[in-house]
């Protein structure tokens, strides 16, 4: 995957981590925004309209053993936007590339949990900029 997330400040107690499962042989990059499955799984986003937890705190590599990872919650990031400008407050989600990049919120993504956080600056096309992620 491209796009993943980049630390800028992690706030609460490092970063707020908290320990999903996932599957061992899956590959999963350091920044990567997490996706939710049931019972308390998380994924690389492979649909809009999922419920989102946080981003990957370290890389998971295929088939190392690992069945758990650790997903930051709270903290300020980095971020692509795909083809929609972010507006500074504008809530944000997983765009519908699934390749790391964020899209303008729907009223829905919000309602639902759906969405990762909000811009903390107006973000371009294509751009990079920094959001608020608060899981």
């Amino acid at each position: 995957m491209a796009n993943e997330a980049i630390i800028v400040e992690l706030l609460g107690n490092k970063g707020d981590p908290v320990r999903y499962t996932c599957a061992d042989g899956t590959a999963i990059p350091k920044g990567t925004i997490m996706q939710l499955e049931t019972p308390r799984t998380v994924v690389e986003p492979d649909a809009v309209d999922k419920p989102v937890v946080g981003i990957c705190a370290t890389e998971k590599v295929a088939s190392d053993g690992q069945t758990s990872v650790a997903v930051y919650t709270n903290g300020i990031f980095i971020v692509t936007c795909e083809d929609t400008q972010c507006e500074i407050g504008d809530s944000v989600s997983i765009g519908t590339t699934h390749d790391g990049r964020v899209a303008l919120s729907s009223t829905l993504d919000v309602e639902k949990g759906w969405s990762v956080g909000y811009a903390l600056e107006t973000i371009a096309i294509a751009s990079p900029g920094m959001i608020r992620v608060n899981k």
